[in-house]
């Protein structure tokens, strides 16, 4: 696990390695000042000696200067060696999240990648600041500090020796206890994102249904769920300072009863003492740094854990055996005998046995009932989600064949959830063509009925869109997102389900604008209302994961049961 992370270190290697250094420069130090202590009691203060005191007192003041320099570059050195690990580990998390297909999202969710992307990239950065500080100090101190207690005395030594491995058998047991319960708090945390992101998302639809005080309960009872996970690993945790404490008072209450009637015996002189028992208090310390540290360990070994999940998560759609130079020379669709399966599973096909022949420039309505597959289908053009079996042709060429970008740029699709970026609406036009002039992009807005609306707002294309496009209608949102399709000047365009916050009028208008301004694309619409596809060249008819029927409107109307019923039960509507 540890190796995983390592390279995340990156151009921070030097601080990462000076941190450590600097820390067994302090410790050295450090364990050097006891034993000037008694110097000063057992020469300077037992013979009167007040030059001799000045000048060992000068020497300590002088080494805990030092050491608090290099206590001081230790830390910064860790600091900044612990934020710039995690913020490359940041990138590369983000990076790789950019590159998950919509097939990996389904597998890790939303609210779970963003806790790993904050919470446990955070649980692991100080977990690393840690390591590199205070888990190279307390080791070291703990040698050096137990090597001059030695040196001192030996035989008293024995007082305290006794206590270390019993106090590690124990912080060993809570930390394998806590681990497991550590990583079910993070599940919680989990599904409490999950439910703010839900909430955050859909407060109008809460307020609409007068829902507050149930969503309250749902997450006060996730937020309680988690209380109750932490309580039960920080009750582990809690052990370890009395257990700590403990040791560290009885140690010193035998040391001092030992040592006392060693100093009467003659066997040991009081500055001796005194400077033993500064080492043992040192060694007792260092062994309580270790255990906080192996508990924040076993916290970010979860977190650490979750991240690597992530990065070595393997991504479903990859073009790396792509042709570079193929390029998508028309808007042509070819399916052949495709079917396709979420879990991949080919007991459970969500599209089976599809064959599809659509010409370049051809309008395509498709229609079906909730659960047909509509949407599955055309996200297999741009390659959202690779097929099971068969393949899916553009161009003339199979879509594995291209590259992502390549693709892609080639098919515009307007999604069912009309989605805003924060920003002007020129700079959420600009997703379509990051250089598209402004004629371009008032073009694409007329052909999409957006400008009409554009140009009654304060400031235009200047206009602030608000964190998901929340301060415009729906239906603006459509329309804008339809001409942000429109700038990538596509071979391909999907819309699925993408006119239906528009009124008849409207919809009327954009079909007329696509049919005239993009003659030689292909246009893929998916509709629940048929005005918007009855003039399709062709229509297809889905039902239960199948193609049930193509034809034009009139040959469906005559033949189609499913058609009929559809076309039958708007009129009625309409009448």
């Amino acid at each position: 696990m540890i190796k995983k992370l390592l390279p995340y270190i990156g151009e921070y290697k030097k601080q990462a390695i000076l941190s450590p250094v600097t820390v067994i420069i302090e410790v050295i130090i450090e364990v050097f000042i006891p034993f000037l202590m008694a110097k000063i009691i057992d020469v300077g203060i037992k013979n009167g000696d007040i030059p001799y005191m000045f000048k060992i007192g000068g020497v300590m003041i002088v080494l805990a200067l030092m050491s608090m320099t290099f206590s001081a570059l230790a830390g910064r050195f860790a600091a900044v060696a612990a934020t710039g690990f995690a913020s490359n580990l940041r990138k590369k998390l983000f990076y790789k999240v950019s590159e998950f297909s919509f097939a990996n999202l389904d597998r890790i969710p939303t609210a779970s990648l963003i806790t790993r992307l904050t919470t446990d990239v955070t649980n692991t950065q100080m977990s690393f600041m840690l390591i590199i500080r205070i888990l190279v100090r307390a080791p070291f101190m703990m040698i050096m500090a137990t090597s001059m207690a030695i040196a001192i005395n030996a035989r008293l030594s024995i007082v305290f020796l006794t206590s270390v491995p019993i106090l590690a058998a124990a912080m060993t047991l809570i930390i394998l206890l806590a681990f497991p319960r550590f990583k079910q708090m993070l599940t919680r945390y989990d599904k409490l994102n999950s439910l703010v992101q839900e909430n955050l998302q859909a407060i109008r639809v809460v307020k609409a249904f007068v829902r507050e005080d149930h969503e309250i309960s749902k997450f006060s009872q996730a937020a309680k769920e988690l209380r109750n996970y932490q309580q039960k690993a920080e009750k582990l945790v809690a052990l370890n300072m009395p257990l700590m404490s403990l040791a560290i008072y009885a140690c010193i209450m035998a040391i001092c009863w030992r040592g006392g009637n060693l100093i009467i015996a003659g066997g040991m002189q009081t500055g001796e003492l005194f400077s033993f028992i500064s080492y043992v208090i040192q060694i007792l310390m260092a062994l309580v740094m270790i255990s906080m540290v192996l508990v924040n360990i076993v916290l970010s070994k979860a977190s650490a854990e979750r991240i690597i999940e992530v990065l070595d998560e393997k991504i479903d759609i990859t073009d790396e055996e792509a042709d570079a130079s193929l390029q998508v020379e028309d808007g042509s669709i070819i399916m052949d005998n495709v079917s396709f399966s979420y879990s991949k599973n080919p007991d459970n096909l969500t599209l089976q046995n599809i064959s599809l022949t659509i010409n370049s420039g051809e309008t395509v309505g498709i229609i079906g009932g909730t659960g047909s597959a509509k949407t599955t289908l055309v996200q297999l053009i741009p390659r959202l989600y690779d097929v099971y079996s068969g393949t899916v042709k553009v161009g003339g060429h199979d879509v594995r064949n291209y590259q992502l970008t390549t693709l892609r740029n080639a098919c515009s699709m307007v999604l069912q959830k009309n989605l805003l970026f924060s920003g002007t609406i020129r700079d959420n036009l600009r997703w379509g063509n990051p250089h598209a002039t402004e004629e371009q992009m008032k073009a694409a807005c007329q052909t999409a009925c957006a400008d009409e609306f554009i140009q009654k707002f304060e400031g235009g294309y200047d206009y602030l869109i608000e964190q998901g496009g929340v301060n415009v209608s729906g239906g603006q949102r459509q329309r804008l997102c339809i001409a942000r399709a429109l700038l990538k000047n596509p071979k391909i365009i999907i819309l699925d389900d993408s006119t239906s916050a528009v009124d008849v009028a409207t919809d009327t208008k954009i079909r007329n604008a696509l049919r005239k301004e993009l003659k030689a694309t292909t246009k893929i619409i998916i509709a629940q209302r048929l005005s918007s596809i009855i003039e399709a060249d062709k229509i297809i008819v889905m039902n239960e994961g199948q193609i049930n029927d193509i034809g034009t409107h009139e040959q469906l109307l005559a033949r189609n049961e499913i058609y009929k019923d559809i076309y039958f039960s708007q009129q009625k509507g309409v009448s």
